[in-house]
């Protein structure tokens, strides 16, 4: 109890003689300290929020306009027309001033009002130009004029260097599209799905709802584009998220993994200082806005940053009908579980943050504490896996007060969560195919009950050095973890770096607090239903079927070089392989960013297109190979095309989404939206880019390859594919699908896609050595 007795300030008792006062100046100084680091962070955003309210100009080109109109002034012309006298005459202090003080008064005043309104002026044609999106749609090489004088406005206007979140209030709002143009693009996406005759009765519904109810609907959503920041994003979060009452894990949470080849140091609690470390100078970057805004890959156009705003400090707590984030302010510590036991480690000491060595030291002691869970304890992370009103019944019931809502803050309200997982995983050992599989599955979803599933993200640091991330998906999309992830791992490699025999590097003050053991009081009925949420967590765990590849026989170099977008061979490759599969084609969803637009989330891209089943046909039925490469040229512009679409406002679902919702909130049914919405993903896709290349050096050091990260499948009888395209030559495959759906695989459809890529290849570019392999076999029997 040392530490508790250190963090009293001072104590007094009363004597006979009067008052006895002890003073604890250590507890004092560490008071002042951290109330001075507050208030350096509230100054710090005070002049954040100046920077960015007057961006794309700056503060000091206030004192420039105030100087060039005295200077005018000075050469006996009037720059404001008569203005600067009429505000003289307003002045209520003129009584007060002499002449020239009034003058001087009239100024600064006509001055700050012309400045305020330059700042609109540029502001408003910084917007107008963030809105132009017609670049994009323009071929490679073939740029208009228009474009090029658009590329040079923007290039003037955001030469300043900006702030994390200067841009936010130039974006553009996200445009409402028009009825008719969504239900023809979503008639078009289905036509290779559906026989003659259904695809007959889509349209009749299809027409039915442009005709009667959808223009009611529309109207109501063209409302709320005009006040709202993004009509979509809200929503979105809510019903599609928050609204959700079965288990998170798996269904919506997802991974991300540490580098295939290398682990930096196979100490534990040294990579777990450093990562800790890392992520906690990232988070200081975000509160300080010193993070460079996201760009477009190769261009100058921002993206909207609003996701980094929750990403520390931020939990999502369980509610009866829907769920609620939280975020807090600040947080100076982490919690951390090991051995079934919680922990509460501070992170920062008098307002300093601790070295990595020390943070290793405090870790050290959490490995080492021999005390046994309490009762309950060990398990009780289950109920974040589990369903959501059971949990939500357990934390109003039992942890509303007293000891079980203190600690429960404790894990709630701290910057992150970190487990130190007894296991060793990576790519080792004699089934290094068979090991990353179980990497995956234990990044997903561990033993069920050893990761907080609802923190906006956990960090996992495995016996072996291995580390990797699960994160919560309501906050944000996995560019926002991947920019995180990407910064820790070159970070906690690069700059931070380890002693030779695998220590963090700094010093260590001895005097550092323990690691303080988060209490309980669990009774019979919270061990119950954490019994009954493991249950059905576990169950679903048991139910994923994960397969982690790298494709190692080409990357993006080889495809570029053939004049087609990496991204767009990859989805083709897909449908092929997923025909090859199951004998058909199904719904495909990919997902696109929005955030070209102030709040922009995600957009889908329908990659099963008339173009690419017209492409696979040709391929699968054998026809002459140059009309393959036609349909397949063709299926890839389109493609690019659908991408470019959802990128700028014209996708399909998400303006049908927020279409149905207007219509359950008007009370209204609708056979068309409640069809188009009831459709199953089959295969649902998403490429992990790769933001910070600067952060890696893969030409001297190839060896720190990213693996990633992946999800669990959306649909019981479909797969779930992530990729990332890594370095010039490589791409790392995630693959999910469920057991419990005997006709998928997860290792047969990774082969399928390993072989499509290289037929693919094999069709474009003749000439290329193409391994023979073998046709995949299945694990089970169809």
């Amino acid at each position: 109890m040392a530490e508790a007795h250190q963090a009293v300030a001072f104590q007094f008792t009363i004597t006979p003689e009067g008052f006895d006062l002890q003073l604890s100046h250590q507890a004092l100084s560490q008071i002042c300290r951290s109330g001075l680091r507050s208030w350096k962070k509230r100054v710090s955003r005070v002049r954040n929020g100046v920077i960015k309210g007057v961006y794309p100009a700056s503060p000091s080109s206030w004192l420039f306009v105030v100087i060039a109109i005295l200077a005018t002034m000075y050469t006996q012309s009037d720059p404001s027309m008569g203005l600067i006298s009429k505000i003289r005459e307003y002045l209520p202090l003129s009584l007060s001033l002499s002449v020239q003080g009034q003058t001087m008064l009239s100024v600064l005043v006509f001055s700050t009002v012309l400045w305020l309104s330059l700042i609109m002026t540029l502001r408003f044609c910084l917007k107008l130009l963030l809105s132009y999106h017609q670049w994009m749609f323009e071929q490679h090489g073939r740029i208009s004029i228009t474009t090029k004088v658009w590329v040079t406005l923007l290039r003037l206007l955001s030469g300043r260097k900006p702030l994390l979140y200067s841009y936010q209030t130039s974006l553009p709002i996200l445009p409402v599209p028009p009825i008719k143009d969504t239900l023809n693009r979503y008639l078009e996406s289905v036509r290779p799905l559906l026989t003659d005759p259904e695809f007959e009765r889509m349209i009749k519904l299809a027409a039915q709802f442009e005709n009667n109810l959808g223009n009611r609907l529309q109207r109501y959503l063209k409302l709320k584009a005009l006040w709202a920041t993004n009509y979509v994003s809200d929503w979105w979060e809510e019903y599609i998220y928050l609204r959700g009452r079965g288990p998170i894990m798996v269904n919506s949470n997802y991974y991300g993994m540490d580098f295939l080849y290398v682990t930096p140091t196979p100490i534990q609690s040294a990579r777990a200082g450093n990562t800790i470390t890392a992520l906690l100078l990232y988070r200081r970057k975000v509160n300080r806005e010193e993070l460079k805004p996201s760009r477009v890959p190769g261009t100058v156009i921002p993206l909207c940053a609003a996701q980094c705003e929750r990403m520390f400090n931020t939990t999502r707590t369980p509610g009866d009908e829907t769920d609620v984030l939280q975020h807090w302010q600040d947080s100076e510590f982490v919690a951390v579980y090991h051995r079934g036991r919680y922990f509460r480690l501070w992170v920062y000491k008098a307002g300093r943050l601790l070295s990595p060595r020390e943070i290793e030291f405090q870790i050290q002691k959490i490995l080492e504490d021999p005390s046994p869970p309490q009762p309950g304890e060990d398990r009780l992370g289950a109920l974040t896996a589990g369903d959501r009103i059971p949990w939500s019944q357990m934390r109003k019931q039992y942890f509303s007060s007293g000891v079980n809502k203190r600690s429960l803050d404790c894990i709630e309200r701290a910057a992150f969560f970190v487990t130190l997982d007894d296991e060793e995983q990576g790519m080792m050992g004699e089934d290094p195919v068979g090991n990353l599989d179980r990497y995956a599955k234990s990044l997903l979803h561990g033993k069920c009950y050893d990761r907080w599933f609802d923190k906006s993200f956990s960090i996992v640091v495995y016996k072996n050095g291995k580390n990797g991330l699960n994160a919560e998906h309501s906050w944000a999309d996995a560019p926002t973890v991947a920019h995180l992830w990407e910064y820790t791992l070159a970070t906690d490699a690069f700059q931070l770096g380890y002693t030779e025999d695998g220590h963090c590097k700094g010093e260590v003050e001895r005097s550092l607090p323990h690691p303080q053991r988060l209490a309980w009081d669990i009774p019979l009925e919270v061990q119950e239903q954490v019994s009954s949420s493991l249950a059905v967590a576990q169950a679903l765990a048991d139910d994923v079927d994960c397969h982690v590849f790298p494709f190692r026989d080409f990357g993006k170099g080889r495809i570029k070089k053939l004049k087609i977008s990496p991204d767009a061979f990859i989805q083709l490759a897909l449908q092929l392989a997923y025909y090859r599969d199951r004998g058909g084609f199904c719904l495909t969803y990919e997902a696109s960013m929005t955030r070209l637009f102030r709040e922009g989330r995600t957009e889908t891209v329908r990659s099963c297109s008339n173009e690419s089943s017209a492409f696979v046909r040709a391929v699968e039925s054998g026809e002459a190979v140059e009309n393959c490469r036609r349909l397949f040229r063709l299926a890839s512009e389109k493609h690019q095309n659908l991408y470019r679409l959802a990128m700028t406002g014209s996708g399909i679902d998400r303006h049908l989404f927020c279409l149905y919702v207007v219509s359950k909130y008007l009370g209204v049914e609708s056979p068309f939206l409640k069809e188009v919405l009831s459709e199953p993903w089959r295969l649902s896709t998403s490429q992990t880019p790769v933001q910070q290349l600067e952060l890696f050096d893969m030409k001297n050091h190839p060896e720190f390859v990213s693996l990633g990260g992946g999800f669990g499948p959306v649909a019981d009888d479909g797969y779930g594919v992530s990729y990332i395209i890594v370095g010039e030559d490589m791409i790392n495959f995630h693959v999910s699908c469920k057991h419990s759906f005997a006709e998928t695989d997860s290792h047969r459809f990774g082969a399928r896609i390993s072989r499509a890529l290289l037929d693919l290849l094999l069709l474009l570019s003749p000439e290329a050595k193409v391994p023979a392999t073998e046709a995949p076999q299945a694990k089970k029997q169809n």
